[in-house]
């Protein structure tokens, strides 16, 4: 077995924390470049308004309100994967600033 001093393993921990920190700073980044303006989100928007117009042009209010739903759904859906793309980059900082601290008061 090998001796650990106290400042060794602070620092451990501060190398384990800014891994973390970056971890999430990319899959953050991944999320709100990726997930939250995607194609698929794009295309069923679309589909769903060419559904409304439709539905106007044949008076067929139950088929209006569905597709406003869906469009309501599918922004819903993109400010999601936004929010959780954001507390994931804020997280990462957070970790990034506690691992710094954990640095500087090495003893």
């Amino acid at each position: 077995m090998f001796p650990v001093t106290i400042p060794d393993f602070i620092f451990t921990m501060a190398a384990g924390l800014f891994l973390m920190a970056l971890i999430c700073l990319s899959t953050g980044i991944y999320l709100l470049v990726s997930k939250a303006g995607g194609r698929d989100v794009k295309a069923i928007a679309d589909q769903a308004t060419k559904l409304a117009q439709k539905g106007l042009a044949e008076e067929v209010a139950g088929l209006v309100g569905n597709a406003s739903s869906l469009v309501d759904a599918l922004n819903q859906l993109a400010r999601t994967g936004a929010g959780i793309g954001v507390f994931l980059v804020l997280v990462s900082f957070l970790l990034t600033g506690v691992a710094y601290f954990l640095v500087v008061n090495i003893p």
